[in-house]
């Protein structure tokens, strides 16, 4: 039996298809099934049980070999911090001491968020950076408040995975509103006004739309994930990027070309509320992951972006 928490959502139903995919159907999925928006995600795939996430600990013992959990609140603009503790803090640390308690394998997502501005680059080879980090929003400072922990728990799983998720877009995202990817919101742009609006730089060292992103495609994502569950290769704290950044002009035009369409981007102010926590370069280092046997190559951002439009997107698909 694999545990699947955060099933409804973005990654957690993507990554539930994966398993689907590759044999599995003896699997739970927890989460809030109160969003009708979300109910696409799920309710096509092949699963034993779902159970409502405020719940799970109050169920009976259940045979489990395998969790991911992938459930949290995602919001980066959300500054309401009990809301993060709760969800993003208090509950993982639930998680964890199930699957300790239990000996089961654990796979657990962390975020690129929790490296701030960059400052301090984006290498995942020394885990104590991760004390001295810097996120910008309360999101990002809930990420790595549960790596912190995560790394002082003298008694763990017997394997597990913290997997710190870079710029990840792909099916399964339709229902997450402003916090969807940009090429979800460029191809939105672009049915309706034949243009994409992307944010000005207000930082000096970029020219609009040169902001730098690692932009990682979802399929990317459960791949690596469903390595680590048939490899069960050393626990730790990994980046989960492609190790290439992009610029969000290469994103639009890449849209563009998926839907055949000529660029034409208009530049507007970066939102206020957004604007002194906005990261302009990420760049996840992958000598780590790589260093433990992942061999496949990542989709390069135009292929993922074509994949993306042309299956899903334009015939409204999910994965």
């Amino acid at each position: 039996m694999i545990l699947v928490t955060g099933a409804a959502g973005f990654i957690g139903s993507c990554m539930v298809q994966k398993l689907n995919e590759q044999g599995y159907k003896d699997i739970i999925i927890v989460d809030d099934f109160s969003r009708k928006e979300k109910e696409s995600n799920y309710k096509n795939k092949k699963i034993a049980k779902e159970i409502d996430r405020t719940i799970l600990f109050l169920l009976k013992k259940q045979k489990i070999d395998f969790v991911f959990h992938i459930g949290a609140r995602t919001d980066t603009t959300e500054n309401d911090t009990n809301v993060f503790n709760l969800l993003n803090l208090e509950y993982s640390k639930k998680i964890w001491q199930y699957c300790t308690k239990n000996y089961i394998p654990l796979v657990y997502a962390s975020s690129a968020a929790s490296y701030g501005d960059g400052e301090l680059g984006y290498d995942d080879q020394d885990d104590s950076l991760i004390y001295n980090l810097k996120p910008l929003n309360p999101y990002g400072e809930s990420k790595n408040d549960f790596d912190k922990w995560v790394l002082q728990q003298i008694i763990t799983p017997p394997i597990w995975y913290g997997l710190k998720f870079f710029n990840v877009f792909g099916p399964n995202e339709y229902h997450k509103g402003r916090m969807a990817s940009v090429v979800f919101h460029a191809y939105n742009q672009i049915i309706k006004t034949n243009k994409v609006k992307l944010f000005k730089s207000h930082n000096i060292n970029y020219q609009n739309g040169e902001q730098l992103r690692d932009f990682i495609y979802v399929k990317d994502v459960v791949d690596v994930m469903m390595f680590l569950m048939n490899n069960k290769p050393n626990s730790g704290i990994y980046n989960l990027g492609t190790g290439k950044a992009r610029t969000f002009i290469d994103l639009a035009n890449s849209v563009f070309k998926s839907l055949n369409k000529k660029p034409n981007i208009e530049f507007i102010d970066t939102p206020i509320d957004i604007r002194d926590k906005y990261q302009y370069f990420t760049e996840a280092k992958m000598d780590k992951l790589r260093s433990i046997g992942y061999k496949k190559n990542f989709y390069n951002l135009e292929d993922a972006i074509d994949d993306y439009v042309k299956k899903y997107l334009i015939n409204k698909l999910n994965f």
